[in-house]
C-alpha cells in the first residue's frame, strides 16, 4: 500500500474512512499516540468500546494469539480495533509474523488493527510498509512543530501567542515530549493571560534572541562581537554542548557551499531563495529552522561566502569538533570561540 503522511490519514479518519491495517514507526512516539488516539475515537463506539478495543505487545503473542485477535468478529458493532505495539520484536518471533503477514492477504473487513514500532527501531519493516498504510512518525520540522504546540496548548486550554510558540521550539527543539512537558507546566499556571515570548523565557530558562540560532545568525552574519557575547548563554543552555554548536556551523556551510553555485551563476533575490528552499526539500537535512525561513537565511549569506570561504570554514569546524570530542578536559567555550574568531579573520582576510 501506498505510504501515508500524517495529515492524509487524519483526514481520511475524521472522514470515517479506514484501512484495515495501519503500521505507525519512526522515532516521534507522540505523533503515534496521537494517530492511535483519532483513529479509535472515529472507529469505536465509546459506549462499547470495552468490547471492541484489545491492545497488547507483538512480544508476547503466539502465532494463535495473532490469528484469534485479527479475527475474532466485532461486539453489537460495526468494526473492532487492535493494537498491536513493539512489532519490531517480531524479529525474534518469526512464527508470529509469519501469520500476521499471512493475515495482511486478506484483512478482515469488520477489524481495524494498528501496528506501533518503537522509536528505537530505526528502520521500518518493509513487508509490513508494503502490505499496510504505512506512516512515518518523524520529528516535526520547526514550523509544523509550533503548529503542533498552539493545538496542543488548545487542547490544554492554555492561549499561546504565535511568538511565544515558535520561540518554544526553538529554545527546546522539535522533540514533541520535551515541548508536551513544558505546555503541562504553562496549564498549571495557565491562569496568568495569554503567554507571551518573555513567559517562554522564563519558563525554559532561554530568553528571546538567544537561542543556538540566534547564536548562528550572529556567526553568519560577520557579527562577531554578538557571537562571541551569546557563546555562554547559549552553552549554559539544557543540551547544549560545544559539538552541537559546531555541528550546526558545518551543516550550515554545507548548504551554503551547495547554494553557492546558484549564486555563483547569477541567482538572486526570489530565485536564490527558491533555488535554498528546493535543496532544503531535496536534502531533508534535520536539526534547523523551518525551511522558508531557513531559505531567507541562506540567500542572505552566501553572498558573503564564496566557495574558498566556505572550504576554510568547514576545515575549521572539523579541526573544531575534533579537539571538542578529543581533549578529556573539555573547554568547550574556548574552543568554539576559536573558531567563530578564526572564521571572522579569514573573513576579513578575503575581504
Amino acid at each position: 500500500m501506498p505510504v501515508q503522511t500524517i495529515e492524509a490519514l487524519l483526514r481520511s479518519v475524521r472522514r470515517g474512512e479506514f484501512a484495515p491495517v495501519y503500521y505507525l514507526h519512526g522515532s516521534e512516539d507522540l505523533l503515534k499516540e496521537e494517530m492511535t488516539a483519532a483513529i479509535l475515537e472515529r472507529a469505536l463506539d465509546p459506549g462499547l468500546r470495552d468490547f471492541n478495543f484489545d491492545q497488547r505487545s507483538a512480544a508476547q503473542l503466539d502465532p494463535e494469539d495473532v490469528y484469534a485477535l485479527c479475527n475474532t468478529p466485532p461486539m453489537m458493532a460495526d468494526r473492532r480495533v487492535v493494537l498491536l505495539r513493539d512489532v519490531e520484536a517480531w524479529k525474534r518471533k518469526p512464527k508470529a509474523r509469519a501469520t500476521f503477514l499471512k493475515y495482511l492477504e486478506h484483512p478482515s473487513a469488520d477489524a481495524i488493527v494498528i501496528l506501533v514500532q518503537g522509536a528505537a527501531e530505526e528502520t521500518d519493516d518493509k513487508e509490513l510498509a508494503r502490505l499496510a498504510v504505512s506512516v512515518a512518525c518523524d520529528p516535526l520540522p520547526p514550523d509544523r512543530a509550533a503548529k503542533w504546540v498552539l493545538h496542543r496548548a488548545k487542547s490544554l486550554d492554555v492561549v499561546i501567542e504565535p511568538d511565544a510558540a515558535r520561540h518554544l521550539v526553538r529554545a527546546v527543539g522539535v522533540g514533541l515530549g520535551p515541548l508536551a512537558t513544558e505546555l503541562e507546566k504553562l496549564a498549571a499556571t495557565s491562569d496568568q493571560g495569554p503567554v507571551t515570548p518573555d513567559r517562554i523565557a522564563a519558563l525554559v530558562g532561554v530568553r528571546h534572541g538567544e537561542t543556538v540560532f540566534d547564536w548562528r545568525d550572529a556567526v553568519f552574519g560577520d557579527d562577531a562581537g554578538r557571537a562571541a557575547a551569546l557563546l555562554s548563554p547559549v552553552l549554559a543552555q539544557a543540551g547544549v554542548t560545544g559539538v552541537r554548536l559546531v555541528t550546526l556551523l558545518g551543516t550550515t556551510l554545507v548548504g551554503l557551499g551547495a547554494l553557492r553555485s546558484a549564486y555563483d551563476r547569477k541567482l538572486r533575490g526570489p530565485e536564490l531563495e527558491d533555488a535554498a528552499f528546493k535543496l532544503l526539500l531535496r536534502t531533508r537535512i534535520f536539526g534547523l529552522l523551518g525551511y522558508k525561513e531557513e531559505a531567507r537565511r541562506w540567500a542572505q549569506w552566501v553572498p558573503g561566502w564564496p566557495q574558498p570561504r566556505i572550504r576554510a570554514g568547514l576545515s575549521a569546524a572539523l579541526r573544531a569538533d575534533q579537539a571538542l570530542k578529543g581533549t578529556t578536559i573539555s573547554d568547550d567555550r574556548g574552543i568554539v570561540l576559536d573558531l567563530i574568531m578564526g572564521m571572522a579573520l579569514a573573513q576579513r582576510g578575503a575581504a
